[in-house]
């Protein structure tokens, strides 16, 4: 078989505060060559061929289709993948288990009998411009305390359950600087984090989700990072709402560009059981019921963002923003119009706190409360009255609460990305 040897002596820094390792080990590292395409003498037929005769740190390039299922199990330092600008696809499983500083690159996984991508009890784990679509269950399901990199671009497309499924305190990071991240037209949910937490840096796209139910977006008793620093996050045409959360889940919605979250069935964002919702920069819009909903003693914390055109004629707790059963939501700025019900909707001892909001159009008038809901606002005068679409009892008069809170920058990447040029650099010196 050819290969050859080459030394590796970068030293790249920490990935990020989780991810802090040294992809190359010190010492000599083989190059495996295969095509799954060809009869080919000077390469391996299998990428389990190739396995067979590997070493941590060797980099095995893929070339063709291989119909096989691949396991890594007890690896530190494998480099498996496509030779840097091309693809090799993979119809069956492949799965990680116990081991660490593994890369992955332009894999397409699709058609495995199980999940596509499964990574278990591992660390340090990066699939770069890979995807893993049209298999029956996950495409990626990452569990065990593991944790993965999606770099520069990827797909999860048209799988049989979620799209991405993250569990049992695991992390999934989505950085796709080249973009986008595509999770769409699978069964269940398009990314599903349980007992976990998962990062998107922006250039995500989730769309149409849930064949007969699903959300885009699915947190159980888990935290997501939903940032648009590399460009606008796309949550539309979700079946059973945009993005829900339960059991003391918490999502932060921020960045420079806008969260695009559209046309999701009944909700555009739901908060319920003990959750903590954070979003700023995001349009809410073309919800058959409520833009954001905050229920079961949950909160909020909402500025910046538009929320139009939502809820429908049918339903009667229809609102832009509702929020119901011992919860509480913190408004500031932003655009509440053209809403059917009122611009906000208070019930069962919840409250809100909002000021600087543009609260217009909305066919319920500005904000309804049952007589347990208060509000506290920077309206005043001859505003607080029925007539001008306000039914609201006040508390105090002592005005909004003043909170301030420093800009998010986008985290040092250029760990990931040393990792991408390396691999490029590796892949294309021969």
């Amino acid at each position: 078989m050819n290969s050859y040897r080459f030394s590796c002596s970068n030293s790249f820094g920490s990935v990020f505060a989780f991810l802090m390792f040294v992809l190359c080990p010190i010492g000599l590292q083989a190059q495996l060559f295969v095509d799954c395409s060809t009869q080919s003498q000077n390469a391996y037929p299998t990428i389990n061929a190739a396995l067979h005769d590997a070493t941590g740190g060797s980099t095995i390039i893929v070339a063709g289709t291989c119909t096989e299922n691949v396991n890594l199990n007890g690896w530190s330092g494998l480099n498996l993948g496509a030779a840097y600008g091309q693809t090799a696809t993979l119809v069956g499983a492949l799965s990680i288990s116990n081991s660490q500083n593994i890369f992955l690159y332009g894999m397409n996984v699709t058609k495995s009998p199980v999940d596509g991508v499964t990574v278990s009890d591992s660390t340090a784990v990066f699939l770069d411009n890979c995807t893993s679509s049209g298999n029956t269950l996950n495409g990626l399901r990452v569990q065990n305390m593991s944790d993965v990199a999606v770099l520069a671009m990827g797909a999860f497309d048209n799988n049989g359950s979620s799209g991405i499924w993250s569990n049992i305190n695991s992390l999934v990071l989505l950085n796709a600087w080249a973009g986008p991240v595509d999770i769409s037209d699978n069964f269940l949910a398009g990314l599903a984090c349980e007992q976990a937490r998962c990062v998107t840096f922006g250039n995500t796209s989730i769309r149409s989700n849930g064949a007969t139910s699903g959300f885009g977006v699915d947190l159980i008793d888990a935290g997501l990072e939903f940032a648009s620093y590399y460009g606008s996050n796309y949550v539309e045409d979700n079946t059973s709402g945009g993005i829900s959360l339960r059991g003391h889940a918490t999502i932060s919605i921020f960045g420079p560009n806008p969260t695009v979250i559209r046309k999701n069935g009944p909700v555009g964002v739901t908060a319920g059981f003990g959750s903590v919702l954070g979003m700023s920069n995001a349009e809410i819009a073309n919800h058959t019921s409520a833009g954001v909903d905050v229920y079961a003693n949950s909160q909020a914390s909402l500025s910046g963002n538009n929320i139009h055109g939502n809820g429908s004629a049918t339903d009667p707790l229809s609102a832009g923003i509702r929020v119901d059963g011992n919860s509480n939501a913190y408004i500031r700025t932003g655009n509440v119009i053209d809403n059917s019900g009122p611009g906000l909707l208070v019930l069962v001892n919840s409250s809100v706190d909002f000021s600087g909001l543009t609260i217009a159009g909305n066919k319920g008038g500005i904000i309804t409360c049952d007589n347990t809901a208060v509000m506290v606002s920077d309206l005043s005068g001859a505003s607080l009255t029925p007539r001008a679409g306000i039914n609201c009892k006040t508390p105090h008069s002592l005005g909004n609460r003043s909170i301030s809170t420093l800009a998010p920058r986008l985290p040092d990447v250029s760990g990931q990305k040393a990792l991408h040029e390396r691999y490029r650099i590796l892949t294309t010196k021969h």
